[in-house]
C-alpha cells in the first residue's frame, strides 16, 4: 500500500464513524432545538409511505438515552467494517441499510420503527459470520471480538421487550448472515512456505536432504574446510 492509499485508508476508517455518530447526533440535536417530531419518517411496516423509512430511520432516535445506547456500537463496529473490509465496506454499509429496512417493512408490527439499531445488528451480524466463514486467522479473531463485546444482543431479535423493535434487529441479524454468506470481499492469501506448495519435490530441499530414508541425520560436510593431503616426492641420492 503506497503513503497516498494509506492515507486515504486512515482517512476512512476514522472520518466514517466520525460522520455515522455526528449524522445521527445532529438529527436529534434539530428535533429538539426546533422542536421537530421526525418519528413519521421511520419505517411504517406494509404502508407505501413507511418505505421513506429505510432510508431516514436510521438517523432518527426517541431519547437521549436511546442514541447514547446506538453511538458507541455504531462507532466502533463502523471502525471495524471499514478497517478490515475496506474494498467492501461502503456496499456492505448500503446493502445492509436497504435490506434489513425493506425486511423490517415486510415484518414488523404496525408501528414507527426508528433507530440505528438495525444497522448495529447488520454489523455485528455480518462481521461475525464473514470472519467464521473465510477463516483467515485476523477475520476470525475480530469476530471472537465482536461476540466478547456484543454476544449478549441476540436475545433481543426475539421479542423479550415489548418497547422496543426488535423486529428491526432480527431484520439487520439476518441481513448480516446474508451479506457473509454472498458478498465477495478480499481476502488477504495465506502466506505458503516452499513444502507447503503443490509442486514441492523434497529432494531439492536443502534441509531434507540432511536426513536418510529412515530419518536420521546426515551431517553435511559439503561446507567443511577440505582435507589437505600432501604428497612427499622423494629423490634417491646417487652414490658417486
Amino acid at each position: 500500500m503506497g503513503n497516498k492509499e494509506h492515507f486515504k485508508f486512515s482517512n476512512a476508517v476514522i472520518l466514517a464513524p466520525l460522520l455515522a455518530v455526528l449524522s445521527i447526533w445532529t438529527v436529534f440535536w434539530v428535533e429538539v432545538k426546533f422542536g421537530f417530531n421526525f418519528n413519521d419518517y421511520g419505517i411504517y411496516p406494509r404502508r407505501i409511505s413507511g418505505l421513506r423509512g429505510i432510508v431516514f430511520s436510521p438517523f432518527i432516535h426517541g431519547s437521549v438515552s436511546h442514541l447514547y445506547n446506538n453511538t458507541i456500537p455504531l462507532a466502533v463496529l463502523t471502525a471495524f467494517l471499514f478497517y478490515f473490509y475496506r474494498q467492501s465496506a461502503v456496499k456492505a454499509l448500503f446493502i445492509g441499510v436497504v435490506l434489513s429496512g425493506f425486511i423490517t417493512w415486510a415484518i414488523a408490527r404496525p408501528s414507527y420503527h426508528i433507530g440505528a439499531s438495525g444497522i448495529i445488528y447488520v454489523l455485528v451480524s455480518f462481521i461475525f459470520f464473514k470472519g467464521i466463514f473465510t477463516k483467515y486467522f485476523r477475520l476470525v479473531a475480530l469476530s471472537l471480538v465482536v461476540v466478547f463485546i456484543y454476544g449478549s444482543m441476540i436475545w433481543y431479535v426475539f421479542p423479550v421487550e415489548g418497547n422496543i423493535s426488535w423486529e428491526g434487529h432480527l431484520a439487520g441479524f439476518i441481513t448480516g448472515l446474508l451479506m457473509a454468506l454472498f458478498l465477495k470481499v478480499n481476502i488477504p492469501e495465506p502466506k505458503k512456505y516452499e513444502w507447503e506448495k503443490e509442486d514441492y519435490e523434497e529432494e531439492h530441499d536443502p534441509f531434507l536432504r540432511h536426513f536418510d530414508e529412515n530419518g536420521n541425520f546426515i551431517e553435511d560436510k559439503s561446507d567443511a574446510e577440505p582435507e589437505i593431503k600432501v604428497k612427499y616426492h622423494y629423490r634417491e641420492s646417487k652414490e658417486e
